[in-house]
């Protein structure tokens, strides 16, 4: 399997589960099966998310992580971490690193959060 040339952020996994952005949802549609993915790092926050949820959700989850495969968190991102500006108790950072490791553009709705990290390539497909 080749590496996706889009990694979603959590907030716009949540959009996508719950519905809400619809901009987001044609966006996604658009591209071709494989090419968009998920970080294990974001596949690990909408998993704690999820723990007390009832079964019909955590199948909801379940089916959104067959579509969008999480990518594992290996050694290219790991080195890449060192690359990018610490900021305590951020799992932003680790995604950015995640995202710098596959040269793969990140899909989020919190460009600031992630406008100091160079090299990172971020769009945000929440607008009209």
């Amino acid at each position: 399997m080749s590496d996706p040339g889009y990694l979603l952020d959590t907030n716009c996994c949540i959009y996508l589960l719950s519905r809400t952005r619809p901009v987001l949802e044609t966006r996604v549609g658009k591209c071709a099966t494989g090419s968009v993915g998920i970080s294990a790092i974001v596949g690990a926050e909408l998993i704690l998310g999820f723990v007390d949820a009832d079964a019909n959700l955590k199948a909801m989850l379940e089916r959104f992580l067959e579509t969008f495969p999480l990518q594992p968190f290996g050694e290219r991102a790991a080195r890449a971490y060192a690359d990018v500006p610490f900021r305590r108790g951020k799992l932003d950072r680790l995604v950015a690193a995640h995202c710098l490791a596959l040269d793969a553009t990140l899909v989020t709705n919190n460009e600031r959060d992630f406008a100091d990290v160079p090299g990172l390539k971020v769009e945000n497909w929440t607008l009209a």
